[in-house]
């Protein structure tokens, strides 16, 4: 499975009406990013985690996962993080029609109040991210994407994915998600150690 760790700038340039990395504020800041939940346990340990270092994080919910376990949907609020829209059914915007992709944010949107977007596989046709847009959606990607949903890779393959590529202002993903927990349990304690060492803050978007 090969998939870009660090976002090429030219895909940046070329797709410049998405979010890739988060706004620049006075001290250096990490924007980590959660996708896929919620889940029972591992998105609560997710949240002790980052509970521990006073951390916030900005959470893209799959709309089903919300209506099923909304008491943790609610914690994630309560605990003053951002929450995002992932499409109600995990959706692949390259595998679907324009109409039923957008019907399917809206669907999320019934669960999840958010106009923060990102679309799942980071796959989403122009067609359907212009409708998004003109509806209010800041559209998310990121600068750097983990590999954690990737049962390749060691956990520790996984942090260095992040630490090699880290700068201020970069957005994070991770995923709350089953198919991740194996390297997402060994990787988020020790990301958040080391930005705590080198002086990075943690934001919401």
């Amino acid at each position: 499975m090969w998939y870009p760790i660090k976002t090429y700038s030219i895909v940046r340039w070329l797709f410049s009406k998405y979010t890739w990395l988060g706004p620049k504020k006075k001290e250096p800041t990490i924007y980590l990013t959660f996708d896929d939940g919620p889940k029972p346990k591992i998105t609560n340990w997710v949240l002790e985690q980052l509970a521990n270092y006073d951390a916030k994080a900005t959470f893209f919910c799959v709309g089903a996962n919300v209506e099923k376990y909304p008491d943790i949907y609610q914690q994630v609020l309560a605990q003053g993080h951002k929450v995002g829209n992932h499409t109600f059914n995990h959706m692949n915007g390259w595998k679907h029609s324009n109409t039923k992709y957008i019907d399917n944010v809206e669907q999320c949107a019934e669960f999840v109040d958010s106009k923060l977007f990102r679309p799942p596989y980071g796959k989403i046709r122009k067609k359907q991210a212009k409708v998004l847009l003109e509806e209010g959606y800041d559209i998310i990607m990121w600068d750097i994407i983990a590999g954690d949903f990737d049962p390749s890779i060691s956990g520790e393959k996984c942090l260095q994915n992040i630490l090699k590529h880290c700068q201020d202002s970069s957005i994070i993903v991770l995923h709350d998600s089953t198919k991740a927990w194996p390297r997402l349990e060994y990787v988020l304690p020790r990301f958040l150690d080391y930005c705590v060492e080198q002086g990075y803050s943690f934001s919401t978007l």
